[in-house]
């Protein structure tokens, strides 16, 4: 069975949960960091749209590099690739932390040129790292890969509170907004190079990622001898080539429901966050907090929604449910749009709520039961296959974002 327990000897199964939980923050760190100093950008570059632009740049370059790395999949090396994934991250939140200081915060075309060039190494690493870790994850316990989505979550949790706890140490202060942001991408710094490190050199020697890897190379799987080599385990390529596994059209079909759904999912939730909740829900009493309420509440609730699938009676495995339950969610655009014009703030926080909450849940709901009864080859391509959905759900996403400014002098 694929999912059977690892021997006891080989459980180790929390240390590799907390360390699945810090690789998904760090997936998701450094652009999640770019959508929440957003209220930064809006300044500095008022006319611009940095909230939508940017996201819009983001996703074709982590759709189209996903879609080629997915299309290969059987053949990359699963660790080269999740460690450029996350160097890239590094080095392209570093590049961001670099350009202000070189400009010294003042905006322009070209600093905002530069800007979008790093949203788009984003994006590719965005499509190394996550499909890899996804991939990696969905042929092993099913409570490592809601852990690594949980910390997905939780990168938008933490860079938000961080931005409300610098936002408020900065706001009285001169230059307050380019000061918090500062102090923002350095952290996020650290954050991405403590992930290269833990992939690198911790993840791969844990006890049951070893058990894992050496049972999908047991099956045929091709993309896991570095990592087993790095582990100090010598993989049966011999053997390997004894298993066949079936193609991606083929499992495609098979999972065509779970793909359309998550395609369904991300592409209504980024419709609304974050260029909606940052631009068009008016103005009210929170005044340039409004927004970063928003989407704070979002993340915090696209978090809980995560951990809900562990309580076994809450987790949803039934396709039909699964499907309705997506396609119900297309309610949340008139909600939004008649609670923009005429509710309170106090109903927007409970709606974008909501909308984290059930983003979060479905996702873990379905990216845990699609991969069971396959293989670990299959689970790998089949993981990779699913976010490329996902991302291109969030592609069709921030275009249709667009949407919401007809009207308003578009």
């Amino acid at each position: 069975m694929v999912d059977s327990e690892p021997p006891s000897r080989l459980q180790g199964k929390f240390t590799a949960t907390v360390v699945c939980w810090l690789l998904g923050n760090g997936v998701l760190f450094c652009w999640n960091s770019m959508l929440t100093i957003q209220d930064y950008y809006v300044s500095l570059f008022p006319n611009y749209h940095p909230s939508r632009v940017l996201s819009l740049v983001y996703q074709p370059f982590a759709f189209g590099t996903l879609a080629i790395l997915t299309y290969y999949e059987a053949k990359i090396n699963t660790r080269k690739r999740n460690l450029l994934g996350y160097a890239l991250f590094f080095f392209g939140v570093l590049a961001v932390l670099i350009l202000d200081l070189a400009t010294s915060g003042k905006g322009g075309v070209g600093t905002y040129i530069g800007i979008c060039i790093v949203s788009g190494v984003f994006g590719i690493a965005d499509a190394h790292a996550q499909g890899g870790m996804v991939g990696d994850l969905s042929y092993m316990h099913p409570e490592l890969l809601q852990s690594f989505l949980a910390g997905e979550a939780a990168s938008g949790a933490l860079t938000s509170t961080l931005r409300l706890i610098t936002k408020a140490a900065f706001e009285n202060s001169q230059d307050g907004l380019r000061k918090g942001a500062i102090l923002f991408f350095s952290i996020s710094t650290f954050f991405v190079l403590l992930c290269v490190v833990l992939y690198g050199f911790v993840y791969p020697k844990l006890p049951i990622v070893k058990y894992y890897r050496s049972k999908a190379a047991s099956e045929g799987s091709k993309t896991v001898s570095s990592d087993l080599a790095a582990a100090g385990i010598r993989s049966e390529t011999e053997e390997s080539r004894q298993f066949e596994r079936k193609e991606n059209k083929e499992l495609l079909r098979e999972n065509i429901d779970y793909a359309l759904n998550l395609f369904v999912i991300y592409g209504l939730t980024l419709s609304i966050f974050p260029g909606f909740l940052s631009e068009d829900t008016g103005k009210h009493s929170l005044g340039t907090w409004y927004a970063l309420v928003l989407i704070t509440m979002y993340n915090v609730w696209d978090l809980i929604g995560r951990y809900i699938p562990l309580i076994k009676i809450l987790n949803l495995e039934s396709r039909k449910l699964i499907t309705t339950a997506s396609i119900s969610r297309f309610l949340f655009i008139p909600a939004f749009y008649f609670t923009a014009k005429y509710g309170t703030q106090g109903w927007m926080i409970m709606l974008t709520s909501f909308l984290g909450l059930s983003n979060g849940y479905l996702t873990v709901c379905v990216l845990t039961s699609a991969p069971k009864g396959y293989k670990g080859p299959e689970q790998n391509a089949l993981g990779n296959i699913l976010v490329l959905f996902i991302l291109g759900g969030i592609f069709a996403g921030v275009t249709l974002d667009w949407l919401w400014l007809i009207g308003k002098g578009w």
